[in-house]
């Protein structure tokens, strides 16, 4: 599974309710609340942030919001879609622009400076919110119109947007008494700022643990990663050595071929261990609190709790049906676990290894075990994976499906907020209409968090005249010294696919208003899943995955290794995330009452049959999906019933008369799965562009699984 993108956290509540984008009603001096100026509509004037800027320009915007707010919601005039849905879809533009800047130091470039700052502005943001979301007036208009939808139905498009706004605030307690709105608001503040500290935690632990290797530490480590661990120890002020970073993009290549088991441990350690150091870092007091008090806030609601309150409004429906997939999936990959482990202790006593399997040790001998079954090395798949060879492979999928061609600018044209993002200009290949600009930040460092996301700093909409998309993509991968190039694994690469998947989802949106923008947790990750299954695909492997020193394209010999090994590990990697998934779940579904995380994981894991060989994806007390936000809470399951949809989509593409090129097929995967977004219910997309709901059993045939009988 992949690492969450930044468009599900959080920053602030403002647009849990409604989108954001707006008429400004008084132009301010602030730069970062100030209307973009320059080509494509306007772009961020990322080379005018100053942090000193950030917190006015929140409060300001905030209090800009409100006035407008208030003005929708005192109108005197009946409630209508227009005098009250529109109206609120065109307030708050000059908020969603700080907010824009907001995300990009909170994600890109964080500092002490700004960790301070948003502790700051975390009440603040959650108290701005209660005032929109518990606003009577505002939400009597709102019901109206709803009522009045139900009676005589507005446009398709209309009803839908009238029904995501209205469910909203009644999720969000707008219609509770004013008791019980008061409490909702109190709790929500508290929820704002522990969130902030949790996530603050972690990326305090990220960046200070750090191991440092000397020279004759480095036995099995690859050329190329031992250049980027020196030069990173260089610029941390450690010449002369190699470092090791706290982060996914550094810990899993040094666990997969390291010869020093101590120092795997180590390593292992230092990550498992984000959040859970018991020092002013330490999580776990925070996950019970933020726990206690989502409980705490949906019994408001007259929900049993948490997740049942989540899942109403996704395609799970509620905690039941996510379990019962889950639980059918975790059956099978526990059993794989088994054999994995067999074959990898099998290989170690062969070696004379006199250990039994830990960990910390999963990654080197399941290498180990791919060379010695598949006589498949991971270190010479990635000589054909580079880096930008990739990015031209993701433009030319995009070429063929989505009619898209992308031209990069001269750096300057456009401002960016560090010297490592490029940019460029998206248009359709036939007519050569702009209809984006795609932002690429590629590098691991200093104050990014870690993982790969996807975000839009404006997104498609044509209620006010068509708004072309500014969309970027964030990752993390190690910068190559100089005069290298960047070379990545596969799963890597899966990974640069799969937030490609987000961006081409909102670049090529076709929808009226901002709320149709708004996700369906366990719909959103589809797309983007389903768009990695370009990368084995033959076009892509003859023409991009080419060796980095001879050119030379990736032989048929290795292609046909790659493809015999698609199952391989697959216990180990689908169980480290439903082990995630399963506790998120379990968290909100069971009474938090002094709940203690550490022992709550262990016991819960235990009672699962969790394997000892195998910790999960994200413990709790980094769970940041979870955790720091709620966008993926009692959802992170969704990942995996996006991929059920994945695995029965690409049937289609696969049965196809021109397979994964076939236009036919790819037309009708972007009028009913990518433009619509969620101007339409996701079930009936899904049903309009496959003919009948989607089934586990392609899902169980590509990871190798047995298909559950009918």
């Amino acid at each position: 599974m992949k690492s969450f993108s930044i468009s599900t956290i959080i920053i602030g509540l403002s647009c849990l309710l409604f989108s954001c984008s707006s008429n400004n009603m008084t132009e301010s001096s602030n730069p970062l609340l100030q209307e973009w100026t320059g080509p494509y509509g306007g772009v961020p004037a990322f080379d005018k942030m100053h942090l000193s800027d950030l917190k006015s320009a929140i409060e300001e915007g905030m209090e800009m919001h409100l006035q407008e707010i208030d003005v929708i919601a005192n109108n005197t005039e009946a409630p209508s879609f227009e005098n009250t849905i529109v109206a609120m879809e065109k307030a708050g533009k000059p908020l969603d622009r700080a907010f824009t800047y907001y995300g990009i130091w909170r994600s890109n470039m964080s500092s002490p400076e700004l960790r301070e700052i948003s502790k700051e502005l975390a009440p603040k943001i959650s108290t701005y919110s209660s005032k929109i979301s518990q606003n009577t007036k505002l939400f009597q208009r709102i019901k109206s119109v709803y009522e009045a939808s139900q009676l005589k139905a507005l446009g398709d498009e209309e009803q839908r947007v009238v029904k995501l706004i209205y469910s909203s605030f009644v999720m969000n307690g707008a219609d509770l008494d004013a008791d019980k709105k008061k409490k909702y608001a109190e709790i929500n503040q508290k929820l704002s700022s522990l969130y902030n500290d949790f996530s603050n935690n972690v990326l305090a632990d990220e960046e200070n643990y750090v191991v440092y290797l000397k020279k004759d530490q480095l036995n099995g480590l690859p050329e190329s990663y031992i250049k980027s661990a020196a030069k990173t120890a260089e610029e941390k002020g450690h010449a002369g050595e190699y470092a090791i970073t706290n982060t996914r993009s550094s810990m899993e290549p040094f666990l997969t071929y390291s010869d020093e088991r101590n120092l795997r441990e180590v390593v292992w350690s230092n990550y498992i261990k984000r959040g859970d150091n018991r020092d002013e870092h330490d999580n776990n007091k925070i996950i019970t609190e933020i726990l206690k008090l989502r409980n705490e806030r949906v019994h408001l609601l007259g929900f049993d709790n948490y997740a049942t309150w989540r899942l109403q409004d996704r395609m799970a429906k509620n905690p039941k049906n996510a379990m019962d997939l889950m639980e059918k999936v975790w059956k099978a990959s526990t059993a794989r676990v088994v054999e994995e482990v067999a074959d990898m202790q099998s290989v170690a006593n062969k070696r004379g290894d006199k250990i039994t399997i830990e960990p910390w040790d999963y990654r080197y001998y399941a290498e180990k075990v791919r060379k010695d079954k598949y006589d498949l090395d991971s270190d010479e798949v990635k000589q054909y994976l580079q880096l930008e060879k990739l990015r031209e492979a993701m433009f030319f999928v995009a070429g063929e499906l989505f009619d898209f061609e992308f031209k990069e600018l001269p750096k300057g044209k456009i401002p960016v907020f560090q010297e490592d993002v490029r940019v460029w200009e998206v248009s359709y290949k036939s007519t050569t209409k702009v209809i984006g600009l795609w932002y690429l930040d590629p590098y691991a460092r200093q104050g990014k968090r870690s993982g790969a996301w996807a975000t839009t700093y404006r997104s498609f909409t044509s209620f006010e005249g068509n708004k072309i998309v500014l969309a970027s993509n964030n990752s993390n991968f190690i910068k190559p010294a100089p005069g290298e190039v960047s070379l990545v694994s596969w799963s890597d690469a899966e990974t640069f696919f799969h937030e490609f998947g987000h961006a081409l989802h909102f670049l090529s949106a076709n929808v009226k208003y901002p709320k149709s923008n708004s996700g369906v947790r366990d719909y959103t990750e589809f797309q983007s899943q389903l768009l990695e299954r370009w990368l084995s695909t033959d076009k892509v492997i003859n023409g991009f995955l080419v060796h980095q020193k001879t050119g030379k394209p990736m032989p048929a010999s290795l292609v046909k290794k790659i493809k015999a090994a698609s199952a391989f590990n697959q216990g180990f990697s689908t169980t480290e995330y439903l082990a995630s998934a399963l506790m998120d779940m379990k968290y909100h579904t069971v009474d938090p009452t002094n709940i203690d995380p550490v022992s709550f994981e262990k016991e819960t894991l235990t009672s699962l049959g969790m394997p000892k060989e195998i910790v999960m994806r994200h413990r709790s007390t980094q769970f940041g999906h979870v955790f720091s936000g709620e966008g993926y809470a009692a959802a992170y399951y969704g990942y995996l019933w996006a991929d059920v949809l994945t695995s029965d989509a690409a049937e289609v593409f696969a049965e196809a008369p021109k397979g994964f090129y076939d236009k036919d097929v790819a037309y009708k995967l972007v009028k009913y799965l990518f433009a619509p977004r969620n101007a339409m219910d996701p079930a009936e997309a899904y049903r309009k562009f496959r003919g009948h709901d989607a089934s586990i059993d392609a899902l169980m045939k590509d990871r190798g699984f047995p298909v559950p009988k009918k």
